[in-house]
């Protein structure tokens, strides 16, 4: 498989997936395919990554169909998760050449991915996956999935609807508004604030040309505005990791102001990726490093 490399991809893509109203309550991205809908599902990884899960009940791997269909809804659409039962199906086992199962695939664009044989934990399967997303969004597959299916049982959160309603029309600043009230009566609430951070960095890629962020900013490395763009547009198109550690460089050679609002900014963007996090973990060490 040959990707476009990252430097030729069209990032404005990120701004529309910005725009894009959130996923409805209940949301799910897993869904059972045959042959006859592969073609169909070749066609929708244009517009976002499509992940095949070859499996078979023989197999005994249960375990894992079920850490990919909590990856898969956790990440809101990021992708689709299809589901090949090979036993039900072996023309597809046979059109792809799978040996074995569980088989995991990624389609981008139309092209196919081998990402794993065999089982893996839901770490190691996540670590997969966020390495696929940083691919699609080079390319600029940054497109959200429709649902599968939807929970009637599970309503939005009551304490979040002014806010979500603003993220549905794309008003980011009264999003942001609305989480600030919450805040203020609930200032530990992990969920708000995550809200707050993803509500603000969606706001701020609205309003830039992300490839032109990515260029001013490594054409001045020292300076913080480009930086903290730059930082924004690689948090959402999947390398946090990268926006951690430009940040912390800044943050090792800067003093006074300028320092303090990259370190506030680290971590607000530390709360846009979910808790726990190998890589938060990495850079919350890393900047104790540069600040001390």
């Amino acid at each position: 498989m040959s990707f476009n490399p990252a430097g030729a991809m069209d990032l404005s893509a990120i701004v529309a997936a910005a725009k894009a109203p959130p996923p409805p309550a209940g949301a799910g991205y897993v869904t059972d395919v045959t042959a006859a809908d592969l073609e169909a599902l070749v066609a929708l990884s244009v517009k976002h990554p499509v992940v095949l899960e070859l499996h078979s009940p023989r197999a005994n791997a249960a375990e894992l169909s079920t850490i990919l269909a909590e990856l898969a809804n956790e990440a809101g659409g990021a992708y689709l998760l299809a589901r090949v039962d090979v036993d039900a199906e072996p023309t597809v086992a046979q059109a792809l050449g799978i040996q074995s199962v569980p088989t995991v695939i990624a389609v981008i664009a139309g092209q196919l991915a081998p990402l794993w044989q065999g089982t893996r934990s839901k770490e190691d399967a996540k670590a997969y996956l966020d390495q696929l997303l940083q691919v699609a969004a080079a390319n600029g597959v940054v497109g959200r999935a429709e649902p599968a299916s939807i929970d009637a049982d599970a309503g939005p959160d009551p304490r979040f609807a002014a806010a979500d309603e603003a993220l549905a029309v794309g008003d980011f600043d009264k999003a942001v508004a609305e989480f600030d009230t919450l805040l203020n009566n609930s200032p530990n609430d992990v969920e708000a604030r995550a809200g707050r951070a993803q509500a603000a960095l969606l706001g701020r890629l609205s309003r830039i040309d992300p490839a032109a962020a990515l260029a001013q900013a490594d054409a001045a490395r020292e300076d913080a505005e480009l930086q903290l763009a730059a930082a924004d547009v690689e948090v959402g198109t999947g390398r946090a990791p990268a926006a951690f550690a430009r940040l912390i460089e800044l943050i090792a050679i800067t003093r006074g102001d300028v320092r303090e609002q990259v370190r506030l900014r680290l971590l607000e963007l530390f709360d846009t990726v979910e808790p726990g996090d190998p890589e938060v973990l990495k850079a919350r060490r890393a900047l104790t490093t540069a600040l001390f």
